[in-house]
């Protein structure tokens, strides 16, 4: 369980930015358990590439480190993921933005699954997003 600051008010998202985040997170190739394992702290690329990613429960079948990368990189345009940073710059690891904790936490009562429209759509905002 993550501890909030008492003194921190959420972050206005705004109706559309929502809706976005929620469906590329449910059209993502990623299992719930992904999610639930970066919001309790960072997840490396290579713990969800391959057949490492489906041992985890990340993921229904192996996928190469190339497709992790660029599904992992949707969800950070979209701001549901962030790239952790050290001394030297970017990492190959990932959390949850605040946008992402808000939006699992919605998802944890309701189903994952998309439909074909959000799907349409959600590949219509990858290809021709703002």
């Amino acid at each position: 369980m993550l501890l909030q600051r008492k003194d921190t008010v959420p972050i206005p998202y705004s109706v559309h930015v929502r809706q976005r985040g929620d469906r590329a997170l449910r059209c993502s190739p990623f299992l719930p358990q992904l999610f639930r394992a970066m919001q309790q702290g960072s997840v490396a690329l290579l713990e969800i590439a391959a057949h490492k990613g489906v041992e985890a429960g990340f993921t229904r079948s192996p996928l190469p480190a190339l497709v992790v990368e660029a599904e992992l990189d949707w969800l950070i345009q979209v701001g549901l993921l962030r790239r952790e940073v050290d001394g030297q710059g970017l990492t190959d690891r990932y959390r949850l933005t605040p946008l992402g904790q808000s939006l699992l936490e919605e998802l944890a009562t309701q189903d994952w699954s998309a439909s074909w429209g959000d799907r349409l759509q959600n590949l219509w905002n990858r290809w021709f997003h703002p």
